[in-house]
């Protein structure tokens, strides 16, 4: 059975990318037409894409390797999150480090600080030893170390591979993977560099639905692996939520084939609310460009040692 169909895809956005005036020239090999200012990606390819990256991840995991899934921007957040929960990888979905692969044995010290603020009641005054100020202090700090390291609380050495939305917002993430030579899987989008990455997902990076929909891929392929890899049933596999059940019940009659996939494109049988979301997260965007490529820069950018250090 297909790992995703080209009916899923289709109905999840898959296929909407940026206005053509924001588009990176080496993503035009994935493109397959432009409509109405929004390039179209080639679904056809994304599905053969989509397979091979399934592969890539399940026999990683499944040889005992580790995935970081990878995932800043809001519409992101909540499945990076989620789907990383469910088979015990370790992400970061508030905001990327600078360090967090190049210098981990410093990040690895300031996990284990969170993990000593943990053993601190801040409701006990009087057992603590402490002042109200002072537990104050040390719950912020904890607070703060939560948000940005917790989703990599268990991780003790650098992931054998990393999943990425939204390569150019992620792009340190992306730099450090490539100095440790570590495989970067990703959505491209029709504003990314492919060279950047190992294995090619093209697709909209900005639809949740989208989103969702690849990571729960790229999860269901990290369970399948655990489950090879432990040689028995996983525990990880996740219920399809009731759109996607819809879909696929609604999908004998659909093929994947390249004339009729073409077709349904250039039809667009997409539902108006899949259109909506996803040009709610493109052309929309494109008005705040500028909140994209010229995002202020935090302190991990300059100096990932530093950054990491003073977490």
């Amino acid at each position: 059975m297909a790992v995703v169909t080209m009916r899923q895809l289709l109905e999840s956005g898959v296929h909407f990318g940026h206005q053509t005036r924001r588009w990176n020239p080496k993503m035009k090999r994935f493109l397959f037409t432009e409509r109405n200012g929004i390039y179209i990606i080639d679904l056809q390819q994304s599905l053969s894409f989509i397979d091979r990256a399934y592969d890539f991840v399940k026999e990683t995991v499944a040889h005992g390797g580790s995935i970081m899934f990878i995932g800043t921007k809001k519409q992101a957040q909540e499945s990076i999150a989620e789907q990383a929960r469910r088979v015990g990888m370790p992400f970061v979905n508030q905001r990327w480090l600078g360090g967090m692969l190049t210098n981990f044995q410093t990040v690895n010290k300031r996990i284990a600080r969170m993990r000593e603020l943990e053993q601190v009641d801040f409701d006990d005054v009087a057992g603590s030893g402490l002042t109200k100020k002072e537990l104050l202090v040390l719950r912020r700090e904890y607070d703060k170390l939560t948000k940005t390291l917790g989703g990599i609380r268990e991780m003790t050495k650098v992931p054998s591979a990393v999943w990425i939305v939204d390569t150019n917002k992620e792009h340190l993430a992306v730099d450090e993977a490539k100095k440790l030579n570590i495989p970067v899987v990703a959505i491209l989008d029709s504003n990314c560099d492919p060279d950047d990455v190992d294995y090619r997902i093209p697709g909209n990076d900005d639809a949740i639905r989208s989103v969702t929909l690849l990571t729960r891929v790229i999860a269901d392929a990290v369970a399948e692996g655990l489950q090879v890899r432990h040689g028995g049933k996983s525990d990880a596999a996740e219920p399809l939520a009731a759109w996607e059940q819809d879909l696929l019940a609604g999908d004998e009659g659909v093929q994947s084939g390249g004339s009729e996939s073409v077709a349904t494109v250039e039809g667009s049988t997409a539902p108006e609310a899949a259109q909506a979301e996803a040009a709610e997260g493109q052309p929309a965007e494109a008005a705040a460009e500028a909140g994209d490529t010229a995002e202020a820069p935090v302190a991990g950018d300059e100096a990932p040692a530093e950054a990491a250090a003073q977490v």
